[in-house]
């Protein structure tokens, strides 16, 4: 079983005969500068297969000091930049960044709970955030005008959230409003549809689903925000992540056959007026790819090899394998279960490699593995890299700020309605069950 937290170092063993295993790709060895220089694309790892938008940003180059420094010399840069910024400035790490970036990180957590960390530090000028950009814009919607937000690799995007264009979910709702004969709420007050979209999406979407009576979910709130929009209307428009949107509705009790994929490259989504009347959840054709590697045939091996496996996978898995599992939940949830464990147990995770690596190093009474036996990183949140880190923080020492993630109003404020609407219906954090 890999011990170190370090996904780097695993790839790095693997590709010089230290360490048994495989990686999907022998690029993941490339410095990320490097994958940058080349043609648009989500870079090596889970998503490399993806196809990235011709507007998707770019990271142009960065100083040569940077690209060539040693992991000492970043680390010394590094700790004395944050030191000399003190409250200025506020570094978040993604749960699925490596853990060379992680180690920097004043707060650690998924995507919801560092836009709330980016709120709450109103005293930071800066908020240097390490992961994708959906997230970095989500931050700058609920901090301060005055503070920047800054993404250390503008190339760090996320193809599901790339999956749901903005002139797509337009063309979309046009056509269900021919289909449901407007936006008018029937004789019962009920709207036709309410969009919701999941936090992994552009701010343009949350923006689109605030002006349209709509909300955000996360995974940890998905189905309290589902209850939400029933409350409102008729059915739901769920983006870009079919998965969630799925797993969610089935184990409210929504049948399949009123759950149809909507494909925003056919002419009704592919499906026919009377199925769109029947629907309940009209699913938006995206996925994580991260989490599209999970299979049952994985958690069988578990099984065979592992007797008495707790296995645990994230709800943006494909159906069968949430079936196949113990239990689903977030990120946050996952976290939760491993350190609530009283007693020395397997876990076989359903999740991104960095994040499955970390929690075996940090809680070795138990044995913790991934289910996917290729290591295979996001490819986007592999794009941070300290360089990155190091050179936005020295910029901003001396008064540059490079990276900056900005939303405009027009989007801003229907966008920061659609937040502050999930807000409202956060529930509880879900209790683990005991083991």
């Amino acid at each position: 079983m890999t011990t170190t937290a370090s996904v780097d170092l695993t790839i790095r063993d693997i590709s010089a005969g230290a360490a048994t295993g495989s990686t999907c790709s022998t690029e993941l060895l490339d410095a990320p500068w490097d994958v940058d220089a080349r043609d648009p694309g989500y870079g090596p790892g889970a998503s490399m297969a993806d196809a990235a938008p011709a507007a998707a940003p770019r990271q142009g180059e960065i100083p040569q000091e940077y690209r060539e420094a040693s992991a000492e010399e970043l680390d010394r840069r590094i700790r004395a930049a944050k030191a000399e910024l003190g409250d200025r400035a506020v570094v978040l790490g993604h749960f699925y960044q490596r853990d060379e970036v992680v180690q920097y990180a004043d707060y650690v957590g998924d995507s919801f709970q560092l836009a709330t960390a980016a709120k709450a530090h109103t005293e930071a000028e800066a908020i240097i955030f390490c992961g994708v950009h959906f997230m970095a814009e989500t931050a700058d919607l609920l901090s301060a005008p005055e503070q920047a937000v800054i993404l250390p690799n503008l190339a760090a995007g996320c193809s599901m959230a790339d999956m749901a264009d903005i002139d797509q979910v337009e063309e979309c709702w046009e056509q269900l409003m021919e289909v449901y004969g407007g936006e008018e709420p029937d004789a019962d007050g009920l709207l036709p549809v309410i969009p919701v979209t999941y936090m992994n999406s552009s701010a343009a979407i949350k923006g689109f689903v605030g002006r349209h009576g709509g909300i955000v979910c996360t995974s940890s709130n998905a189905s309290a925000v589902l209850e939400w929009a029933f409350a409102r209307g008729r059915r739901v428009l769920f983006f870009p992540d079919q998965h969630l949107g799925r797993n969610t509705a089935k184990a409210m009790g929504i049948p399949l056959e009123q759950m149809p994929m909507w494909n925003p490259r056919q002419a009704l989504g592919g499906n026919d007026a009377q199925t769109l009347h029947d629907a309940k959840v009209v699913l938006w054709h995206g996925f994580c790819s991260v989490h599209k590697r999970f299979t049952t045939a994985q958690i069988e091996k578990a099984r065979a090899e592992h007797p008495g496996v707790r296995v645990i996978v994230h709800p943006e898995c494909p159906m069968p394998v949430v079936d196949a599992a113990d239990e689903s939940g977030s990120t946050d949830y996952i976290r939760r279960a491993i350190e609530g464990a009283s007693e020395p147990t397997t876990f076989a995770i359903g999740t991104e490699i960095n994040l499955v690596q970390r929690l075996a190093a940090q809680h070795p009474q138990h044995t913790i593995f991934c289910l996917d036996p290729v290591v295979c990183p996001c490819s986007t949140m592999y794009r941070i890299h300290p360089g990155y880190l190091a050179w936005v923080l020295e910029s901003l020492l001396e008064g540059e700020i490079l990276n900056r993630i900005t939303v405009g109003p027009d989007v801003a404020e229907p966008a920061c309605t659609a937040l502050e609407r999930m807000l409202a219906v956060r529930p509880a954090a879900r209790p683990v069950p005991e083991r």
